[in-house]
């Protein structure tokens, strides 16, 4: 999934101003505060989206990602990104005094508290717009030839998220204009409590134990119990309240406070979800003849069989195996090729992919040789991915809140014109 890779990346920046663009519109929404910056942030989001589309399709950059390398569409791109992001940040510059709110908030507060998300969601997007600018501009200013990996991503982008992870479920237990930070805290005592619990105990289960991935198991139940922290005090699940009661106020509840919930429990899930698959996945490799396994993690396979497959423009050989856990258990048959094409003398690979729960395994077919004992044999490389559903099914929780949220039918309005009262 991601690595970091520059056309990724030129996908991932205008989200990620798009996402402090939505948490600054709450604020302009129901304080009139943050008027300014709003409009300033979908300015960037937008300019962002159209500066991936140039880096994508102009070929500037190098990626097996890249739709096309056409320096012409490139240098049409760049003129439009020029004028159109050129043109709207010209009149946000000579109309920004006008876009000014009159509302006060403390710092501690549920303003403050997305304001400050909107710090770091935006000095996250630069990072990486950094990251991925800076080859480029150092290669045309001198002629250096570099790249930004994951390193860098790692010092930079991931302590300021981990930083707005930490904050994201206070926010919604403060108050607007002056908030209780106390109050929230204990508010969410259990929730903390709990997420400790969760992240020792599956800290436990695997091996080896990192730091940093109990650190990360930690967040990613703190995201998900947070957002269910919030839910329970909208319906006064703690209090005294008859189940008829908590009912009516959990019909009550509009869908956008639904769609919240689900789009920071998603979050969540995707945080465990990459957390265990990065720090914990295992992969392993070696020659197979037919009828030997390979193991990974808790799961072994075994090379049944390799044929030679003829498709439409294609030679292949098909190889069949056979997954099941370590333990015994009904085993799955899979299917791994490598494909060669004549037309373009390419050489191609089909993993074979095996579901387990929340854990994907994946089976690459390598290179046919010669083993030890002079029987034909191939390597086959085996990837133990734990908790790699939770990278998909959390957006997918997060376009679900998304979804819910816009057919929320409140006409929400903020009224920013000061009436004149009558004489009377």
């Amino acid at each position: 999934w991601w690595f970091w890779d520059p056309v990724e990346n030129a996908s991932f920046m205008p989200w990620l101003a798009a996402a402090a663009l939505l948490h600054s519109a709450v604020v302009t929404e129901r304080r009139g505060a943050l008027i300014g910056w709003t409009v300033f942030l979908a300015l960037v989001a937008f300019s962002l989206s159209m500066l991936g589309a140039f880096l994508v399709r102009s070929g500037v950059l190098t990626s097996v990602h890249a739709f096309a390398v056409d320096p012409e569409r490139g240098l049409m791109l760049l003129g439009i990104l020029g004028l159109t992001a050129g043109a709207a940040f010209t009149l946000f510059a000579l109309r920004a005094g006008q876009l000014t709110g009159k509302t006060l908030f403390a710092p501690i507060s549920r303003e403050g508290a997305l304001v400050v998300n909107n710090l770091f969601l935006s000095v996250a997007a630069a990072t990486v717009l950094v990251g991925t600018l800076y080859p480029l501009v150092l290669e045309a200013a001198g002629g250096a030839t570099i790249s930004v990996g994951p390193p860098y991503f790692a010092v930079t982008f991931t302590p300021l998220m981990a930083m707005a992870l930490i904050i994201l479920p206070m926010g919604p237990l403060l108050a607007w204009k002056r908030g209780d930070l106390i109050g929230a805290l204990q508010r969410l005592a259990w929730a903390a409590g709990l997420s400790l619990v969760f992240a020792l105990v599956v800290w436990g289960l695997f091996q080896p134990r990192q730091a940093l991935t109990g650190a990360g198991l930690a967040l990613g139940a703190w995201l998900v119990l947070g957002a269910l922290a919030e839910l329970a005090e909208r319906i006064r699940l703690f209090g005294k309240r008859t189940p008829g009661e908590l009912g009516r106020r959990t019909r009550a509840l509009p869908l956008a406070a639904w769609g919240m919930t689900a789009a920071h429990a998603g979050l969540g899930l995707f945080v465990l979800g990459a957390v265990v698959e990065t720090g914990l996945k295992v992969e392993a490799a070696r020659p197979l003849e037919v009828g030997q396994t390979i193991a990974a993690g808790p799961y072994q396979a075994t090379l049944r069989s390799v044929e030679i497959i003829e498709g439409p423009n294609y030679l292949a050989e098909s190889a069949t195996l056979e997954v099941e856990a370590l333990g015994g258990g009904r085993p799955e048959t899979v299917r791994a090729e490598k494909r060669f094409f004549p037309a373009g003398g390419q050489t191609t690979t089909e993993v074979g992919l095996s579901f387990h729960g929340l854990d994907d395994v994946y089976l690459v077919l390598g290179e046919r040789r010669l083993s030890d004992s002079g029987e034909r044999a191939w390597t086959v490389r085996m990837n133990w991915n734990p908790w790699a559903r939770l990278i998909f099914l959390g957006p997918v929780l997060m376009a679900l809140g998304g979804l819910l949220s816009l057919l929320d039918r409140r006409l929400r309005t903020v009224d920013t014109t000061r009436r004149k009262r009558s004489p009377a």
